[in-house]
């Protein structure tokens, strides 16, 4: 996928591109779909301008004096790669950043994939910390956002049994690709109940003088991986109350941007509030849409004077 230019994607097609990836994670083919689904989302949902968004996704904006813009799916405007970051140590590429002109980057993404070593998984919280860090120590006002997915991997014996008769792969090779993520009862490793502990001690960032170690949202969620549910996000854990659940994390990501790049500047609220699409935008009929679109009612047109 190196190369390729953001893709209409849904929610259900990242996760299954991520719980169906056979080839080596170097390439990041596992977590790119997962990329252009939040650049799509953000656009839909969230009303960023595509232009502004990098992958930029396939959008167009028609804009129309005094009415709502109209949104348009437009898989030619589709763009591709990554945006650099200046951080206070080391220059970033970011998965998905969204820029405003004149004020630089105002929120992103990092998107992570984990297939299996779930033991080894605190061993990347120095990295996560790391990064978050690095790109605060710049943009203090940066809303950053972390996605992680992990492969939720049933214990050996129903490998076996699920795994490698459904999809007729021999299971020896299964389990020595793949790490255990959920015991007999059904409950995550004790490695992945501390890396989603440690995470939750990571989230929560609400202003630019608060940790700059915090991240502003993270989400959190595990990959069913068997046969019937395969490609789907594990319901039971993270637990419903957690903040790390994904069903929150856009919403957090939306109220940090609001509050401080249009609450708290009104007079830079006519170049940062995000857009509403007029709800007749035909972008917002696509197929696949799984969540709200950002949109405003178009008023009816004055009838003519007789």
């Amino acid at each position: 996928m190196a190369g390729e230019v953001c893709r209409w994607t849904t929610q259900a097609q990242a996760l299954s591109a991520f719980a169906d990836f056979t080839g080596k994670t170097q390439s990041a083919s596992h977590i790119k779909p997962l990329h252009w689904y939040v650049a799509c989302r953000l656009v839909l949902e969230g009303g960023f301008d595509p232009d502004d968004i990098t992958p930029r996704p396939p959008f167009r904006v028609e804009r129309r004096s005094g009415r709502p813009p109209v949104l348009h799916y437009d898989e030619d405007r589709a763009g591709g790669g990554e945006r650099t970051i200046l951080g206070g140590l080391k220059t970033k590429n970011v998965d998905v950043v969204v820029t405003r002109d004149g004020i630089g980057p105002v929120l992103a993404v990092s998107c992570k994939g984990v297939t299996g070593a779930f033991r080894n998984l605190t061993n990347r919280m120095e990295e996560t910390i790391g990064e978050c860090t690095n790109l605060h120590i710049t943009y203090p006002a940066l809303v950053l956002g972390y996605l992680v997915l992990l492969r939720a991997n049933r214990q050996a014996e129903e490998l076996l049994e699920e795994v490698g008769e459904a999809a007729g792969t021999e299971p020896e090779k299964v389990l020595a690709a793949n790490d255990l993520a959920l015991t007999a009862g059904g409950d995550p490793v004790a490695g992945i109940m501390r890396f989603h502990n440690a995470l939750r001690e990571l989230v929560g960032r609400r202003g630019i003088r608060n940790d700059v170690s915090r991240y502003e949202a993270i989400g959190f969620g595990m990959v069913e991986m068997k046969p019937g549910a395969r490609g789907s996000l594990l319901d039971h854990y993270p637990e419903d109350d957690s903040v790390l659940r994904i069903e929150r994390f856009f919403d957090t990501l939306y109220l940090r941007y609001d509050e401080r790049f249009v609450t708290s500047a009104p007079d830079l609220a006519s170049k940062t509030r995000r857009l509403e699409w007029a709800a007749d935008s035909p972008a917002l009929n696509i197929a696949g849409l799984d969540y709200e679109g950002r949109s405003v009612p178009v008023a009816p047109a004055q009838e003519a004077e007789s």
